[in-house]
Formats: structure tokens, C-alpha cells, sequence
């Protein structure tokens, strides 16, 4: 676990508010509704407005985040919303399961560009054969807006290295895509994104 990474977040989630708002992502609460609740996997959920809108749903929530005030800003908002979810403070690479998932939800999970590539490989392999991962995440175009966002060009996405770094799964949707972004006190304003959703077929 790098240690500054780790330092960033429990200060960023020691704030009053909620650093990206209480409610889910709209790409990720839109492609939710259109599946069966089953299980799913949260990694780096921050502060649990996307668990939390899952348990809501009747989802099976298990979500980590390597910040310890990420997970108690979390149970505070499931106690809030009368929903229980499962999260653990943990690294991604740390992260272990004695499970299998059926939705993997990569919400703006910007990992650090030297262990980016391992880190998705860990986690394709805990998605269930016929599973889906929903991805949204700022594009390598964010550089140009103050919307949000790592300013390590290596930490954000093109189209090509999406269809490189995710090519186990058979991709049903892929695009780039400005959008006016309203989460939170973090993520306001023009940003440029990339959304996927995939499937594991094998």
C-alpha cells in the first residue's frame, strides 16, 4: 500500500461532507436497475454512496476502500439509509475473496499507474463467469478541465488502453463522452469520461 496514496484519501474522507455526494453515480445507478440483484463487489468505494444505493436495491454489497474514514463515513450513510453493507478497509491487491461476483462496479478507481494493470487483472478474476463490470473513470481529456480527477496522465484512460487492459471480457459498451459532472464538492462541473460495461464469458 503506498502510503502517501493512503494519507491523500483519509484526509480527503476526514471532511464534514461527503467528498462525492450521497448519491450514486448516474451511470452506475442506470446500468444497475437494469440487472437482477445478485451479488456485486465495490472496490475503492470511497465514502459507500454507490454500496449503499445497491443494498437499497436489494443487491448482496461487499465494497473495500484502503481509507478507514472511507469506511466509517460509509456505515454512517447505510445507518442513514437503513441499509446494511459489507466493507472492508483494504488495498486492491490486498483484497481477497473466498467468492465469486456478479457485477464488479469500477467507480472513478483511479489505482496508481505502477500496479493499474495488476489491479484489474485481480479483480476480472473475481467476477463470475456471465458476470458484468460497470466502469466509469476520467479519460486522459480531463487533463484540459478542472472538474476533478488524478493529474497523472498514466492514472486516466483512453478507449485503447480500456480494450487492452479489459481484454478478457467481451466489451458491450465502450465510449468517451463529455459529461457536466454534480458529485459532491470534488467532482463538479465539464468533465471528459469513459464509461464501459463487459462481460465475462468465459
Amino acid at each position: 500500500m503506498n502510503d502517501k496514496t493512503k494519507e491523500f484519501w483519509e484526509n480527503r474522507y476526514s471532511e464534514r461532507e461527503y467528498a462525492y455526494g450521497e448519491q450514486p453515480n448516474d451511470f452506475f445507478q442506470n446500468e444497475l436497475e437494469k440487472l437482477k440483484p445478485a451479488s456485486i463487489l465495490l472496490p475503492a468505494e470511497g465514502e459507500g454512496r454507490n454500496a449503499v444505493f445497491a443494498s437499497k436495491q436489494a443487491w448482496d454489497v461487499i465494497a473495500f476502500d484502503l481509507s478507514t474514514m472511507a469506511k466509517i463515513k460509509a456505515f454512517s450513510l447505510a445507518k442513514k439509509n437503513e441499509v446494511d453493507i459489507s466493507f472492508k478497509v483494504s488495498s486492491v491487491l490486498d483484497f481477497q475473496s473466498d467468492r465469486k461476483f456478479d457485477v464488479i462496479a469500477l467507480i472513478y478507481a483511479h489505482f496508481d499507474a505502477d500496479i493499474r494493470i495488476k489491479s484489474h487483472q485481480h479483480l476480472i478474476n473475481l467476477l463470475k463467469p456471465g458476470g458484468v463490470l460497470i466502469f466509469e473513470a476520467f479519460s486522459k481529456k480531463q487533463l484540459g478541465y478542472k472538474s476533478g480527477g488524478p493529474k497523472d496522465l498514466k492514472m486516466l484512460f483512453s478507449i485503447d488502453e480500456m480494450k487492452s487492459e479489459f481484454s478478457g471480457l467481451t466489451i458491450q459498451y465502450l465510449e468517451e463522452l463529455r459529461i457536466n459532472q454534480k458529485e459532491g464538492k470534488y467532482h463538479q462541473g465539464k468533465s471528459s469520461v469513459i464509461r464501459m460495461v463487459g462481460k465475462n464469458l468465459t
